[in-house]
């Protein structure tokens, strides 16, 4: 790792703290005593599920909207999203007075897009894919003069991400491996600059799904790819990292250890165990690290921090896994 060349600094993650205080939770820790029965570690489950948008992605989106200007905040914001980023955004661009715009496929749930439209913002269903809704973005900065806040490449956007890690490390501070949901890359690239520049022996993971994983496509090809969109569980990991990714990329091949894929059946089995056994709603994008670790994918010498991502799971689908069903993949009904 050579911390000269990131794009976001240790020292742009606790300016991002100090801007973002007393408008984001400080959320919770706590240790799972049959994970760490399971593995033979100790197992700490952060809660930023509890979040106020139940997401992480408002760090990053009021971190990003603080750091405009009155008049780039005056003309409005807008953003691609699976839904979270969106979620955040139009929470963050409302409180300081602002207005989003939230373009999304028509592959987001349609909770997540309610949601959106209830805080607010203007919502624009584009395409079946985040580069066609991002198409739809890029329209808007040049003919209506909205500003673009990207849901991860973007260093404001990291750096208020990060300022998650800096608390995983103030709560664990023997913490030796950490693992995170990797989609774009803005979770995992400010929690790993944040780990990393405070304890640099953690090991950071990133957990993504079998199914459209752009990221670790992208890391294997060592340059960004295209990669195909496909309906999961884990949906708010999906969505390609741009071919002209300027932050993420580089970020999470200089900082992650490892990548590890979930199938559709082992993010189900996690979501099952949040609920059923940890008595936490999740979505299945934040299951991946329990369902990382119930598969045996994760070994570690120490202390494990497991980032529970977000809640903002559609009910019915939610119920429907409870029930034992695999809704998508080679395994579904």
């Amino acid at each position: 790792m050579s911390g000269k060349t990131l794009p976001v600094q240790l020292d742009d993650i606790h300016a991002a703290a100090a801007r973002i205080d007393g408008r984001v939770l400080r959320t919770p820790m706590v240790e799972s005593a049959m994970l760490s029965e399971h593995v033979g570690v100790p197992v700490h489950l952060k809660l930023e599920h509890h979040q106020t948008t139940g997401s992480f992605k408002l760090r990053g989106a009021t971190n990003a909207v603080l750091s405009l200007s009155a008049e780039e905040r005056a003309r409005g914001v807008v953003a691609a999203s699976t839904g979270n980023h969106g979620r955040a955004l139009a929470f963050a661009a409302r409180a300081e007075g602002s207005v989003a715009t939230i373009c999304m496929s028509s592959l987001v749930p349609e909770n997540k897009v309610s949601e959106i439209r209830r805080l607010g913002a203007r919502v624009r269903i584009i395409g079946r894919s985040q580069d066609e809704a991002q198409e739809e973005v890029d329209r808007l900065v040049a003919e209506e003069g909205l500003v673009m806040v990207p849901p991860f490449d973007h260093p404001a956007v990291v750096a208020g991400q990060g300022t998650l890690g800096i608390e995983i490390v103030e709560q664990v501070p023997e913490v030796d491996t950490v693992l995170v949901p990797l989609s774009g890359g803005g979770l995992a690239a400010g929690v790993a600059a944040a780990v990393k520049g405070l304890k640099p022996s953690v090991r950071l993971v990133g957990l993504t799904m079998e199914r459209g994983a752009a990221m670790k496509a992208s890391l294997d090809a060592g340059k960004p790819v295209p990669v195909e969109e496909l309906p999961s569980l884990a949906d708010s990991l999906g969505g390609g990292i741009g071919l002209d990714n300027r932050v993420t990329f580089a970020m999470c091949r200089d900082l992650l250890d490892d990548v590890v894929l979930l199938s559709e059946a082992e993010i189900a089995a996690g979501m099952r165990h949040a609920y059923a056994v940890e008595r936490e709603v999740v979505e299945g994008a934040a299951a991946v690290g329990i369902a990382a670790l119930l598969a045996g994918k994760i070994e570690s010498r120490g202390p494990v921090v497991v980032i529970l991502s977000g809640r903002n799971v559609d009910m019915e689908q939610h119920r429907r896994v409870m029930n034992g069903e695999i809704i998508y993949g080679k395994d579904a009904a």
